[in-house]
C-alpha cells in the first residue's frame, strides 16, 4: 500500500475516530511523523515515530484505555520461546517466532483484525510438520541465549549452545 501524500510506501496505518466515524490514515514514515507533530504533540526534538505515536496516542487521552505505567509494563512482557519483547516488536514491527502470536495475542488481535478484517486464518495451511516449525523456534532460542552468554562473557555456555545448534542443524529434516 502506497502512502495516502506520496509514492512511498506506507509503513504506519492511523486510524481516529472523526465525528464518531473511523478514519484511516496510510503514511509513510516521514508524512506519519509529519501529521503526528502537526496533530498536537509536544514539539520535543524528533524521535522515533513508535514514540511519537505514543505521544499522539497520550495527547488523545489514552483512547485505548492505558496509562503510561501499563504501557511500560506491556513493553516488558516477553515471548517464553524466543524472548524478544514487546518494545521490541513495536520498534522493528516484526514478530521473533511463531509462538509471540499467542505470548501477545490481547495486543496482537485489535491490530491484526484492523489489517485483514479477521483474526481467524483462511488459506492455505503449510505442507511442512509442526517439527520444522519447532525446530526452528528452538533454533531462535537457542541462538539468542548464545548471544546472551556472549554480551555476559559466559564462553563455556555459549560453547555448549553453539555445539547444540550445529547439533540440530546438522540433524536431517524429516
Amino acid at each position: 500500500m502506497k502512502c495516502q501524500k506520496c509514492d512511498k510506501p506506507a509503513t504506519f496505518h492511523i486510524t481516529e475516530l472523526t465525528n464518531g466515524k473511523p478514519v484511516e490514515l496510510h503514511l509513510c514514515e516521514d508524512h506519519a511523523r509529519e501529521y503526528l507533530t502537526a496533530s498536537g504533540t509536544e514539539t520535543s526534538p524528533p524521535g522515533s515515530m513508535a514514540s511519537l505515536l505514543a505521544q499522539h496516542i497520550m495527547a488523545q487521552k489514552m483512547q485505548v484505555g492505558q496509562t503510561a505505567q501499563e504501557l511500560a509494563e506491556l513493553d516488558q512482557q516477553s515471548c517464553p520461546f524466543c524472548g524478544i519483547t514487546f518494545f521490541e516488536f513495536r520498534n522493528q514491527g516484526r514478530l521473533g517466532c511463531p509462538h509471540d502470536y499467542s505470548a501477545f495475542q490481547p495486543q496482537l488481535e485489535p491490530l491484526i483484525l484492523n489489517i485483514h478484517g479477521e483474526v481467524e486464518h483462511a488459506g492455505k495451511r503449510p505442507r511442512k510438520s509442526p517439527k520444522v516449525s519447532e525446530r526452528r523456534t528452538l533454533l531462535i532460542r537457542l541462538r539468542r541465549e548464545m548471544k546472551e552468554a556472549v554480551s555476559e562473557e559466559r564462553y563455556e555456555r555459549a560453547k555448549e549452545l553453539r555445539d547444540e545448534i550445529r547439533r540440530i542443524e546438522s540433524e536431517p529434516l524429516e
